[in-house]
């Protein structure tokens, strides 16, 4: 199957993504217009402290009002390797840095509009390493057990789709902790 991108024009350009619109040639000939938008791709981490602790974040999200509890991520900057992003992420949002990650999968989350890639890790040997965060981040630690975590997924208490991501494909390396 064959499908043809007949235009593209970009309709919004903004800090962390733009939006374009596209006419789609589908293989039956039909044209459809969709609304794509287009991002870098970023990192989740779960971190694991010393004592087996998962080090959490809650942050306020603008977009559903709300403080959320989720493992830290951002966003890729140009020409960085996940590994990289992941490092300096934990930097800005918890102030340590792994001393090993190891990646447990990406997904795309939000298929009918982006094209955003998340790539998920999980981060362990975690030292002292502050970077400065972004501006318009206000980020609270939370330190939980795996158990602890895992429930308040179960439960709705963690809505976050990365965390509860990150949370079931550690799962079973969580459970030797």
């Amino acid at each position: 199957m064959e499908f043809k991108t007949e235009k593209s024009a970009v309709v919004f350009n903004g800090r962390v993504f733009y939006v374009v619109q596209e006419q789609v040639r589908y293989p039956d000939g039909r044209l459809a217009e969709v609304d794509v938008v287009r991002h870098a791709g970023a990192v989740a981490v779960l971190p694991v402290d010393a004592d087996g602790q998962l080090v959490l974040i809650r942050q306020y999200r603008h977009p559903v009002g709300e403080m959320l509890l989720e493992i830290p991520a951002g966003r890729l900057e140009a020409g960085e390797e996940p590994e990289a992003c992941a490092q300096r992420e934990l930097q800005e949002e918890i102030g340590m840095r792994a001393g090993w990650l190891r990646r447990l999968g990406g997904f795309y989350p939000a298929v009918g509009y982006t094209d955003e890639y998340l790539h998920v890790f999980l981060a362990g040997d975690l030292k002292a390493s502050e970077l400065p965060g972004d501006e318009d981040e206000l980020i609270e630690l939370e330190r939980l057990s795996p158990s602890t975590a895992l429930s308040m997924a179960a439960r709705g208490e963690i809505a976050d789709a990365k965390t509860m991501i990150a949370l079931f494909w550690a799962r079973d390396e969580l459970a030797r902790l």
